[in-house]
């Protein structure tokens, strides 16, 4: 970072009033990204490199989420994972401001905002459908009864929610992702 000092007030407050309601960051996300920008930019490093087992232990959470926080973190552009290896993951840190996802008009193909600057409504794409029995019944509902992939009647003690896209391929829990399926569907996926 060439010689540009960070105003720390400004860049704290495009995190938590711009960057992590926008991107629906949870409070793990924000704990990575924050850790990982004070080790990076605020100190004048572009890149940061890390072990994931170290970074866990640091925040005191547990690896899986942890990792789960980077990969997210880079699907929405926060951070763009340029390597990974036994030596730890490679990251190009990317400030609040320069973002894709939360530039001014980016939000929905009219660019609407809510009152005060606020983000739009929840959408199916970002609503977690395993959050609430409701939720997870509104998938089932979808299918009516039936098996998403063999299409027979599922009795409601058998089916369950897969994804189509998986979550270790960054799979969401959304909507279009979620389908109800009997168990030896899912066992056989």
């Amino acid at each position: 970072m060439p010689n540009k000092t960070l105003n720390a007030k400004l860049l704290w407050m495009q995190f938590e009033d711009v960057l992590a309601p926008r991107l629906g960051l949870t409070v793990k996300e924000r704990a990575v990204y924050s850790y990982l920008l004070r080790h990076s930019l605020v100190v004048g490093k572009l890149r940061l490199q890390f072990a994931v087992m170290s970074l866990a232990r640091t925040l005191g959470l547990s690896i899986g989420p942890v990792r789960q926080a980077v990969r997210r973190l880079d699907e929405l552009g926060a951070l763009r994972v340029l390597e990974r290896s036994k030596t730890g993951h490679l990251v190009e840190m990317r400030l609040p401001e320069k973002i894709r996802a939360i530039r001014p008009g980016r939000n929905g193909a009219s660019g609407a905002t809510g009152a005060a600057g606020e983000p739009p409504a929840s959408t199916l794409e970002t609503t977690d459908f395993l959050k609430t029995w409701a939720l997870r019944k509104a998938i089932h509902d979808r299918e009516r009864g039936a098996c998403f992939y063999c299409l027979r009647r599922t009795p409601a003690n058998v089916h369950c929610l897969d994804h189509v896209v998986p979550r270790v391929r960054l799979g969401r829990n959304s909507y279009r992702n979620l389908v109800s399926c009997c168990l030896e569907c899912n066992t056989r996926k």
